[in-house]
């Protein structure tokens, strides 16, 4: 028996033609356009453009990282949290390219502003609106260490801005989730809805992700829009919130990227009641509906591993304290040998023994239980009583497994998320620039 991985995420988000993907919903007072720089020589789709004709309120969560890329110094010295456009491109990650990186940067910005000014001029309202360069965000994705192409870039940004539309229709959804893709083998796109007092809200969410993916961020980006009216600042302490739970929760391979960003931009144009502080009730509902887009997303990006052939959740419970299950929860997610046992369809559990003890926690052996899906596996320091290991190879043949680790030792949990290693994650990765 297998488990379609499909089934674990929305239902309407599945396979990677146009016409399967969920529908995302139009968010006033957005416009989104997307086209090829030429950046990889193929003619594909590699810059995306969102912009907010009256504006966003903004929030962001950034990779750990102590070395980021251009983008990302640039978007932590804004000081303002109300922009006006966010550019993305990929191939290229303008990370580790030195004062060239940052003047390239600063020279796509200088053109971006100028064009989104001369086309707020020219809107129906008749209403010249100067965009600064710092209303801009930027995210780059890519190869690190490379010259980043901004020539290229800053001469394709007239037709980009002009290209801009308000018609948000499934097609343009699909081409900007399409533009920000590296070694993904299909966009990741997400909605939702919610209300915040009487309004209906929407948020309207796409992804990347596919290897460098580890807690704390990863080679991951997202971008989430709705039509809210919240502030900036709770804003950002929502996202930061959710973030530990859903998009730090995942792991492909344990590392850690230079450009990671979760941003979310909040164009107001619902009209809700006003918000007074963070924990307002009336963001209840919103803060639910973030954390399941979000989720959503951080499993398509884990689904997508590069050369993932299995989803898998690491579940701990009975921990001390949530820290404690985390460590534990990732020391499992991110082991090389727990992940190729997992993809030789190997019910080794002595591996994830293993990664309990070098978790460093201090843990009662005796009283761990250990089981693969349903099936009770270790317990009291030993093999389980009821041990059936046909059961659990047949088991091991589903494309989502489960291991949940009970320690018996506490009442906290946490759950992480990963995939299985295969031979094509290295292939993937022996290959990335050529």
């Amino acid at each position: 028996m297998t488990l379609n991985l499909k089934n674990l995420l929305n239902p309407k988000v599945k396979g990677s033609k146009m016409g399967d993907f969920q529908e995302l919903q139009p968010i006033e007072g957005l416009e989104i356009s997307a086209i090829s720089a030429d950046l990889y020589g193929d003619g594909r789709d590699d810059l995306a453009l969102f912009y907010f004709q009256e504006g966003a309120n903004f929030g962001a969560v950034y990779t750990s990282s102590k070395i980021t890329s251009a983008n990302i110094n640039w978007n932590l010295k804004l000081k303002r949290r109300f922009v006006k456009a966010l550019l993305v491109n990929t191939q290229n990650a303008n990370a580790f390219t030195g004062i060239k990186g940052a003047q390239g940067l600063k020279e796509i910005a200088y053109t971006l502003s100028k064009s989104l000014t001369l086309k707020s001029s020219q809107s129906p309202k008749g209403v010249s609106d100067v965009v600064k360069i710092t209303d801009l965000v930027f995210a780059s994705t890519g190869v690190i260490g490379e010259d980043f192409p901004y020539v290229k870039i800053k001469s394709r940004v007239p037709e980009l801005v002009k290209k801009l539309r308000t018609e948000q229709t499934k097609y343009v959804w699909f081409k900007a989730a399409t533009a920000i893709m590296t070694t993904d083998t299909k966009p990741k796109l997400a909605y939702e809805e919610c209300k915040i007092g009487t309004k209906i809200v929407k948020l309207s969410g796409i992804a990347k992700g596919s290897g460098m993916i580890a807690p704390n961020m990863a080679t991951m980006l997202a971008f989430i829009f709705t039509d809210a009216n919240i502030p900036s600042v709770f804003l950002n302490a929502i996202l930061k919130k959710i973030t530990a739970s859903t998009f730090n929760s995942i792991t492909v391979d344990g590392d850690t990227s230079t450009n990671d960003m979760v941003a979310i931009f909040a164009t107001g144009k619902a009209k809700n009641s006003k918000i007074y502080n963070v924990l307002d009730p009336k963001l209840a509902d919103f803060e639910k509906a973030l954390h399941r887009l979000a989720l959503n997303l951080s499993k398509q990006i884990v689904v997508d591993g590069e050369g993932a052939k299995k989803f898998i959740t690491v579940e701990i419970v009975g921990a001390r304290s949530m820290n404690m299950a985390k460590n534990i929860a990732h020391s499992i997610a991110n082991s090389p040998l727990v992940k190729t046992a997992i993809a030789g369809e190997d019910p080794n559990w002595g591996r994830i023994i293993m990664a309990i003890g070098k978790s460093g926690e201090n843990i009662t052996p005796n009283k761990l239980q250990i089981s693969f899906g349903n099936f009770l596996v270790a317990e009291q320091s030993k093999v389980a009583k009821d041990y059936n290991e046909t059961q659990i190879k047949e088991y091991m043949k589903w494309d989502s497994i489960k291991i949940q680790v009970n320690l018996n030792i506490g009442s906290s949990s946490y759950t992480a998320y990963t995939c299985d290693f295969t031979h094509e994650y290295i292939d993937i990765n022996a290959e990335y620039k050529n």
